[in-house]
């Protein structure tokens, strides 16, 4: 008679109860794999959305369009059409009725520091990085709801918040990162104490550069390790301070920081990994150097001449710039260096579109808010302001089609890769339908709570104050 009976550690197993044990654990774990293969083949399904009835600002016309609809199939445009399309051609999409309201790309800002938007220069540089981080992400989750779907970060440790919105963990724009500010001792961006001097190479780092908000190179190898590290991060384009700036404290706006060849560095490597540099410059001879070196991207130029702004247009160079209201100098104390180079920056202002609009100057638009949540709220606002210089159309194009072309900069390095600040088939479907319409009134951009009725990044809904409409089926 066969034995079925055998012992583990001095315990009778039966053999055939726990083959069959073995075999329906098996089977259940095969079960379970086919359910999860399931749900996530369910998930890869496109979800889609058809905007009906609404008037296109498309990101490059003066105009709107008719009477029209919009298919978003997962995070893309699928069609545009005026004519009814069969019901089996359009599947199940969820409906918006736009109620002849303006649909138009979202927004971008081209100058934004994720990470120093709502401290305080000493919370900044003291604040623990994870507080940090959780307090750029209620900053951001408040930028998209401003209608903000992307945004460049010009300087700051903001790899660890792009994941977690990246990653849908939070909510919050699409982020072209720069990492950290690169700069020269005493430079924009060296936020360092006296009794931190002198720098010792090798020695441990300043705060500041231990978080990633700045690093500081003193000759064309340190410039060079400097910029591959933050590519290493995941920079998209890398940004240098070839001159003064406003927030730092210790260098003044006519000072010139980076020589010709550690800038040359900066863009040979840069360019050796497929993107650009963009230099922090406000002066004439910053602009040049920088141009010199082969630099593409021209940040501030509010102080420049009528040479400079010639040579900008003549090597079609990129300025990006920013209209900044007087009340951001509030950001500093009364009387301080601060305050007073920003009161220099800002009557620089009119020239300088002056001069963009005579060489018809490549322009991008953002805005550069540092240090505080009041400002950080008129985001939008600050954008209206550009009917100063521009028709509201104008304005509108730059900071959607026109910023979106820059981004383009980035190459291969673009993580988002795809068409942005426009409304056309294929492009990606970042999208606000507004409550009016913006190329007459540009002053809905002001106040998105009210007039931002729908906002989508990436096919995603994040905002929707329109009444439910059935699927169409």
């Amino acid at each position: 008679m066969e034995e079925s009976t055998r012992y583990e550690k001095g315990i009778p197993v039966n053999k055939t109860a726990y083959q069959l044990n073995r075999w329906q654990i098996l089977s259940f774990l095969f079960l379970i794999g086919c359910f999860s293969f399931t749900i996530r083949a369910q998930n890869s399904v496109p979800s889609s959305v058809l905007f009906e009835n609404v008037r296109i600002f498309d990101g490059k016309s003066a105009q709107l369009s008719g009477i029209t609809n919009v298919l978003v199939r997962g995070n893309k445009i699928d069609k545009i059409f005026t004519a009814p399309i069969p019901a089996d051609r359009l599947g199940s999409p969820r409906v918006i009725d736009g109620g002849g309201r303006t649909l138009m790309p979202g927004l971008i800002d081209m100058h934004w520091h994720t990470m120093m938007v709502r401290p305080s220069p000493s919370e900044l540089l003291s604040a623990d990085l994870g507080y940090l981080n959780l307090v750029a992400a209620d900053e951001a989750q408040d930028t998209l709801m401003r209608g903000f779907t992307t945004i460049r970060d010009l300087g700051g440790p903001a790899f660890g918040l792009k994941r977690a919105i990246d990653e849908g963990i939070v909510a919050g724009p699409r982020i072209y990162p720069s990492g950290a500010i690169i700069t020269v001792t005493s430079g924009h961006g060296d936020f360092r104490q006296p009794f931190e001097v002198p720098r010792t190479i090798g020695a441990p780092l300043s705060h500041g550069e231990q978080i990633g908000a700045a690093m500081i190179a003193d000759s064309p190898d340190e410039v060079r390790v400097r910029v591959r590290e933050q590519l290493m991060l995941g920079a998209t384009q890398i940004k240098l301070t070839a001159g003064g700036g406003v927030a730092s404290p210790h260098s003044p706006l006519d000072a010139i920081t980076f020589t010709e060849s550690e800038l040359r560095a900066a863009v040979e490597a840069a360019t050796n990994w497929g993107t650009y540099v963009a230099v922090h410059a406000y002066t004439p001879e910053t602009v040049q150097r920088s141009i010199s070196a082969g630099v593409q991207c021209i940040e501030h130029g509010h102080l420049m001449d009528e040479a400079s702004a010639k040579l900008i247009a003549e090597r079609n160079i990129w300025l990006s710039t920013q209209p900044f209201p007087d009340e951001m100098a509030e950001a500093f104390p009364p009387g301080s260096f601060e305050r007073q180079k920003a009161q220099e920056v800002f009557a620089g202002t009119d020239k300088m579109y002056a001069l963009v609009k005579k060489y018809k100057i490549k322009t991008a638009w953002g805005t550069d808010i540092l240090f505080s949540r009041a400002l950080a709220k008129r985001q939008g606002e600050l954008l209206s302001k550009m009917v100063r210089w521009f028709t509201p159309a104008e304005a509108l194009v730059m900071a959607t089609r026109t910023n979106a072309e820059l981004l383009t900069l980035s190459g291969k390095r673009n993580p988002y890769p795809g068409k942005l600040g426009v409304i056309e088939e294929g492009a990606l479907a970042d999208l606000l339908l507004v409550e009016g319409n913006p190329l007459e009134n540009i002053q809905l951009i002001a106040d998105p709570s009210r007039n931002f009725v729908v906002i989508m990044k990436d096919g995603k809904v994040y905002k929707n104050t329109v009444p439910q409409v059935s699927s169409r089926r």
